[in-house]
């Protein structure tokens, strides 16, 4: 611990966001990091605790707690405060293989855990982490580094999510020959079309992936694996295969009206924006437009946060994010103590610009859809909302959100977003490999394990634990290659 009264000495001080009215004339990154000097103080606000639960990535009351990484965050924050970047890149990559990631879209677990904020402010470790990770690009130090020596194993990856990149990494390292297949057109997944520019922009993840190849892992993209080439044909080629083709089944919304033009899943809208923008920079117009339009999102999470900032950058006439569930508190309440994942209400990036534009916060809570209405052309025109209240369902005995009779309303609608979430894995690729799925239609292994019921078969990442964050599906990809490795070799020292 550097200096033990930092947190004391030092306020929290986070990267500044450029105001929402002028950040949405753009889909670039908007947040001004801070200089070298001022992310040092930060540092020095890390306590370095007894017991870090930043660290510890373990799961307390359903929810994870701490970084699933196991990131060395006291370690790193300190040696950025006494000037040692060079060591802090080295100690942050020796648990994450993509620390330039993470730092952008991980909603920051390890803060969350962080003891500075059981009666103050957390550290900024997020930041920090960032901070420390574009030092490593700016010096050198992330060059790529191929392995010394081959083990003549060949492994392929389907998917190039978070998942699949990070097992990719752990396993080329150890000298097996990957070959990662990825359907759309760009290497990234759910960090290329998943997630908006703002939050990620896509030279990053290129960055990342351009290392990657010239440490030796190749890249086959528009190839979807159980269509374009037959899992027969994987595993005559390969001496394991993984499957990380994530959580990519999205859960529909089931009402009157619901075909009618206009209405859309969300990473469907996201995607063919981020396209557009990165082959044309939108002057295609290749796609789903919410300009002059009274948009409607359904669903309260991260995409559909995306989805509300998505639009008012589109110059949407109007935007209505819908959540199902009441309102968070906006502090802990006696049942969510700290260390566990804070259960309070945040307001994103996407709904403050909305508000900023608007007048008001987007969101109506504890309502749905109960109908589409659609004119002549057969396009979506109105919908029907209705409140919702909690009630016991009488057969199961379980609390269940349900309509209340009489609370149904009008509201304009040009375009509606999907965004309810994921169902788990898409069936065509789980029955051309004959992995067997759980009731979640989730790829289904032993408690503990990434191998399926299909010899040689492996998975990791959404599509093996459900939707999830990021970090998560780095840290399956990495636990993954490390089973994989251990039975091509073995024994592995992964």
């Amino acid at each position: 611990m550097g200096k033990p009264t930092g947190f004391l000495d030092y306020s929290r001080e986070d990267a500044r966001a450029e105001a929402p009215k002028e950040r949405i004339k753009h889909f670039n990154e908007f947040h001004i990091p801070l200089s070298k000097e001022e992310q040092q103080k930060q540092g020095a606000r890390c306590m370095d605790c007894g017991v870090p639960f930043c660290q510890a990535g373990q799961v307390l009351n359903g929810m994870a707690s701490g970084c699933p990484l196991n990131n060395l965050v006291p370690e790193w924050n300190d040696l950025i405060y006494t000037d040692n970047w060079e060591q802090a890149f080295l100690r942050l990559k020796k648990t994450n293989p993509f620390p330039e990631f993470t730092g952008r879209v991980c909603p920051a677990l390890c803060e969350n855990a962080c003891t500075c904020g059981l009666n103050g402010d957390p550290v900024c470790s997020k930041a920090n982490e960032l901070s420390i990770a574009e030092y490593g690009y700016k010096e050198g130090l992330a060059k790529a580094r191929p392995p010394k020596f081959r083990t003549g194993k060949k492994v392929a990856v389907v998917g190039s999510g978070p998942a699949g990149l990070s097992a990719a990494n752990s396993l080329n390292k150890r000298g097996h020959e990957v070959t990662v297949y990825e359907r759309s057109d760009r290497v990234g997944g759910l960090m290329m079309y998943g997630i908006p520019n703002m939050k990620l922009e896509k030279h990053i993840v290129e960055r990342k992936i351009n290392i990657m190849k010239e440490e030796g892992i190749h890249f086959v993209t528009n190839t979807n694996v159980g269509k374009d080439i037959k899992p027969d044909q994987l595993k005559k080629d390969y001496d394991a295969v993984i499957l990380a083709c994530g959580s990519s089944n999205p859960r529909n919304i089931e009402v009157p009206g619901r075909e009618a033009k206009g209405i859309y899943f969300a990473v469907d809208f996201l995607k063919a924006t981020t396209k557009s923008l990165l082959d044309s920079d939108l002057k295609d117009r290749k796609f789903i437009s919410a300009k002059g339009k009274n948009v409607i999102v359904i669903g309260g999470g991260d995409t559909g946060n995306d989805c509300v900032g998505t639009s008012v950058r589109h110059g949407a006439k109007s935007v209505t994010q819908l959540e199902m569930m009441p309102k968070l508190p906006d502090q802990r309440t006696e049942n969510n103590p700290w260390p566990e994942w804070p259960r309070i209400c945040k307001t994103d990036y996407g709904q403050e610009e909305a508000a900023a534009v608007f007048g008001h916060d987007p969101r109506i809570y504890q309502t749905t859809v109960k109908e589409f209405k659609m004119n002549k052309k057969g396009e979506v025109c109105k919908a029907v909302l209705v409140t919702l209240e909690s009630k016991k369902d009488e057969k199961t005995g379980r609390m269940a959100m349900v309509p209340v009779a009489g609370s149904e309303k009008e509201v304009p609608a040009d375009l509606v977003l999907i965004a309810a979430g994921f169902l788990g894995s898409e069936s065509y690729v789980t029955e051309a490999f004959g992995v067997k799925v759980n009731g979640r239609t989730n790829v289904d292994t032993a408690a503990g394990s990434f191998a399926t019921n299909v010899k040689n078969i492996f998975t990791a990442g959404d599509m093996h634990r459900g939707q999830s964050l990021v970090v998560w599906a780095i840290r399956e990809g990495r636990d993954a290659a490390r089973e994989v490795d251990s039975q091509l070799m073995g024994y592995t020292n992964l």
